[in-house]
């Protein structure tokens, strides 16, 4: 398990009875988790403070149960800064697991020692785009959603990063790679974090069991002739992380060489010393 301990401003406190116990700064939340079906004592004194509590109808959906909480507030790790506020459906805009993620490409991208274009798929409030700009790539970040590239936007300037090379692009994830391949456009890295289900702009239907082998099949062929990473995350349940591993295999690896790896994403548990599994993702880099 590839675990993001590294973290000051976050902290997984407790886990258990389909609940977790989060500090983000100074706020406490507590949100479900379905991963955490064991039962916890619940000894942490936190527990009975928490700040906001979101918590599922029986019909669908849910809400936020909020005592002492501001709307929004900032958080760090290491050196960037994001914006962080409860929303639909559990989420704070941010994966704290994914730090993981973030330092890994760093490191690629800082040690290359060359110019590195990376393409940046589903990308959310732009957590991967701010870590491959903080270490000196160039980024295309894509989204379909107008408000999380809004939000990413926002996030890229909190860390020092207003005038970075990003591109900033609302549009349908395939579709875009689709043009970048007619107009010749080529990238080093490829993150994705393709969602389980989903619809695009135009009512188009994405299941990521059925989509996602032919989606990457497409991206490899924006790859530069000396592709650096490709990086697939899935948050989809009962999909193995050797899954991602046997994709990048085939359609990566097979023309390019280099190395593929996967494995869990995990969050250390203050209260028990123990890690909570917190969806999967396979790498492919050059040697």
């Amino acid at each position: 398990m590839w675990i993001a301990d590294r973290w000051e401003d976050y902290e997984l406190l407790d886990c258990g009875g389909g609940e977790r116990l989060e500090r983000w700064d100074r706020q406490v939340l507590v949100r479900p988790d379905p991963q955490a079906i064991w039962e916890t004592p619940r000894e942490h004194p936190a527990w009975k403070k928490a700040g906001g509590r979101y918590l599922r109808s029986s019909t669908g959906g849910g809400h936020w149960e909020k005592k002492a909480l501001p709307e929004s507030w900032k958080i760090r790790y290491r050196d960037l800064t994001f914006q962080v506020k409860p929303m639909n459906f559990k989420h704070t805009g941010l994966f704290p697991e994914q730090a993981v993620n973030w330092d890994f490409m760093a490191e690629k991208i800082q040690n290359a020692v060359r110019p590195v274009r990376v393409l940046n798929l589903f990308a959310y409030t732009g957590g991967a785009t701010a870590a491959c700009a903080r270490a000196g790539a160039s980024v295309c970040h894509v989204d379909a959603a107008k408000g999380m590239v809004a939000w990413a936007k926002e996030n890229a300037k909190l860390s020092g990063l207003g005038e970075a090379p990003i591109r900033w692009i609302v549009d349908d994830c395939a579709k875009f790679v689709e043009r970048e391949i007619r107009r010749g456009k080529t990238y080093d890295a490829i993150v994705m974090d393709p969602p389980s289900y989903g619809r695009g702009p135009g009512g188009e239907v994405w299941k990521l069991e059925e989509n996602l082998y032919p989606f990457v099949k497409l991206c490899a062929g924006v790859l530069s002739d000396k592709p650096l990473f490709v990086l697939i995350n899935s948050y989809t349940t009962g999909l193995a992380p050797s899954v991602l591993g046997y994709l990048l295999n085939l359609l990566v690896k097979e023309k390019y060489g280099g190395k593929c790896s996967w494995d869990e994403l995990g969050l250390p548990v203050t209260q028990t010393g123990l890690a909570l599994p917190c969806g999967a993702t396979g790498r492919w880099f050059s040697e």
